[in-house]
């Protein structure tokens, strides 16, 4: 890892994580997600339901959306249904048929923090939680531009030449 952006080190966690997660569902004899999907089911997980909400943290239309969502209900990941509070709406849940991929997801999950402990540390490991458990607040809608620094033309050093004796 070690990029000049914190969001690149990121997003190589986050890839570090769904190839593992994905070697070691295959190793149970599961059929591999893609890593939409991935995304997918731990924005689920996490609680959110609605179709359009899955699409805009996903940052893809509600037309793609629409469309991973399809071909997970025909995998028996995921069921659309009715949301009960909001009868114009749908919610996304997690398909009767899905116990045993979530299971050994979670238990494939677990082994990789276990093993992430063991290479960089638990307290770093602890560090992270805390970091990412953190209330950031709203995303900033604007960004002040931030320039790089200005090097100074290389010249006599201060105190040496370019002082007069007297």
């Amino acid at each position: 890892m070690n990029n000049p952006y914190l969001m690149i080190d990121l997003l190589s966690a986050i890839y570090w994580f769904d190839e593992a997660l994905q070697a070691g569902l295959r190793a149970k004899g599961h059929q591999p997600a893609s890593r939409s999907q991935s995304m997918i089911l731990a924005n689920i997980a996490a609680g959110v339901q609605r179709p359009s909400e899955l699409a805009k943290n996903l940052g893809v239309s509600r037309q793609a959306m629409s469309l991973a969502l399809g071909e997970m209900a025909a995998r028996g990941l995921v069921e659309i249904e009715p949301d009960p509070n909001d009868r114009r709406a749908q919610r996304v849940v997690f398909s009767p048929r899905s116990v045993a991929i979530r299971r050994d997801a979670i238990a494939v999950m677990t082994a990789l923090e276990g093993e992430l402990a063991k290479r960089i540390g638990k307290t770093r490991l602890n560090a992270l939680r805390a970091a990412f458990a953190a209330d950031w607040g709203l995303p900033p809608l604007e960004v002040a531009e931030v320039q790089a620094p200005v090097k100074k033309p290389a010249g006599p050093k201060p105190g040496r030449a370019g002082k007069s004796r007297q």
